[in-house]
Order: structure tokens, then sequence, then C-alpha cells
């Protein structure tokens, strides 16, 4: 995974790149009929219910606009929270907070939906052994932002992006020449190039996963689109050898035999790609 130094370098140009993107040459709506010297207050204002996300965010956008605003923290990130709450009350400069009420509430209401989502898939795997994954199906621009949101809702980020985890899919696989050319060439990759990288490897069948297993170093083996009876023998067949994951359109139907089956980790790219941002609002008071 990405250092917390990295991730932060991640929001710091998300904000920036969303303010360029929102205001422009200025928020000509704000300058045309407030004056430059006005102060008032806001609140933001919940009007759904689910798992509350991005108030840290916020506190940054605010921040990053404005060293000078000063936000009231009401309700904190991974709150359950109901129709009615405030989660916080801004105060400072009018024009300021205008500027970033766009931006604090697409990104508020996005990463509350997400870490809703995965709250009630990681509550649908209590008393198991298995944890929730997301994925890199998330949207261009915001990765770091829909990833934070899935780690306040209970579950945990897989690698953030291509450069720091190895994972060998099917067509890394088929392009290579088969898993066992894959496994030695990335391991010879990683030696040549002095990195410390985990290994994971897709399996699309019971006999690939005998193939990866004669390979040592692996990390993790992707058991992807299996159903529930080859999914256990799979589990039984990799032993302690090294992790396991299910994979490939598991739901809130299917989630927990998955894995009551035995695996590790369940990923599931539906965490991110497939939500319904949660109703919320700045509202002057």
């Amino acid at each position: 995974m990405i250092s917390k130094t990295q991730f932060n370098k991640e929001i710091d140009l998300i904000i920036a790149n969303a303010i360029r993107e929102d205001v422009g040459d200025g928020d000509h709506s704000s300058l045309a009929c407030i004056p430059e010297s006005a102060t008032g207050k806001a609140k933001l204002l919940v009007k759904d219910e689910g798992i509350l996300a991005g108030v840290e965010f916020a506190q940054k956008v605010f921040e990053y606009v404005d060293p000078n605003i000063e936000i009231d923290v009401r309700i904190k990130d991974g709150t359950q929270v109901k129709h009615g709450d405030i989660a916080f009350y801004v105060t400072g400069n009018s024009q300021t907070i205008l500027k970033a009420e766009r931006l604090v509430l697409n990104a508020m209401q996005r990463m509350s939906a997400i870490a809703t989502k995965a709250n009630h898939f990681a509550s649908l795997l209590e008393g198991t052994q298995t944890k929730i994954l997301d994925t890199r199906k998330t949207t261009p621009g915001i990765r770091a932002l829909e990833k934070w949101a899935v780690k306040i809702g209970g579950g945990e980020n897989h690698r953030f992006a291509l450069y720091d985890m190895i994972m060998l899919k099917d067509n890394h696989i088929d392009f290579a020449g088969g898993i066992t050319k894959a496994i030695e060439k990335t391991k010879q990759y990683l030696a040549d190039n002095n990195l410390d990288l985990k290994i994971i490897v897709e399996a699309r069948n019971l006999d690939e996963i005998r193939e990866i297993l004669k390979t040592p170093g692996v990390y993790r083996i992707l058991i992807d689109n299996f159903d529930y009876e080859d999914t256990r023998k799979a589990v039984t067949l990799i032993g302690d050898t090294c992790l396991t994951e299910s994979s490939g359109g598991i739901n809130e139907e299917t989630v927990r035999k998955y894995a009551e089956c035995g695996v590790d980790y369940i990923s599931s790219g539906a965490l991110t790609h497939s939500v319904y941002n949660l109703d919320l609002s700045l509202k002057a008071v």
C-alpha cells in the first residue's frame, strides 16, 4: 500500500484540481452580490441515513481555500447518521464558504455512500475471518477519496494503484505464456529493479491453483469466479501456503456464503462503482 505521505499528496492534488476546475477565474455569482468582507455561518445538514464520511476531507478543503475559516465538528467520520443530524458548522468569510461548498458536498455525499456500502458488507461478514476489500474500479481522479471512504466504513483497501503491488491476472498470464512463466518473470523483474512488492496471482480453476502453488513467493491467490464448492476446494488446496481472496460478481446475497468457504478476503468493485450518494446540504444559518 502507499505511504501516508503519498496518500496525503493525493488528497492535496484532488483538492487543488477540484477548486481549479470549479472556480476558474472566480466565483462570479458570489463576487457579484456578496461583499468581500462579509462573514457568515453554515451547517452541514444530513438529509438521509447512513455512515458519514468526508468530514476530515471537508476540513482540509476549507483550510485550503481559507485558513481562517472555523469548523465546529459535531459528528465524526464513521458515525451512523440520520435525517436532521448536523455534521458540522462552518464560520468565516461568506465568499469562501460558497467557494468550497460544492466540492465539500460532492465529496462527502459520495464518500458517505461508499462508507455506508462498505459498512453493510463488513456487517455481513461479522463472525467470519474474512475481510472485505475494495478494488481499482474507482472514479478517475478521486481514487484516494473513495478508498478513504471504504476504510471509514469498515472495509480494507486493496492495492492503491498499479505501482504498489503486483497483480497477475488472466491477461498478464496469457500474454506471458502461462502462470509459471508469469510468476518467474515477475520475481526476476522485482530482483533486477530492487523492488519489494507483494505478488497476487489470479486463478481461473483448480488446476491453475495447483500450478501457482508449485512456485514459491506468491503472497495471495485470487480465486476468481469460482462457485462455492470449488472455492472450498481451493482454500483446502492452498492451506497456509499463502492468503486467499475471492472475487467476481460477489454481492450482498452471496458474500457471506463465500466467506464461509474460508477465504481471507473478498474483493468487490461494487463498494465504489455502484453507490447512490447520501443526501447532504450546506445551509446558511
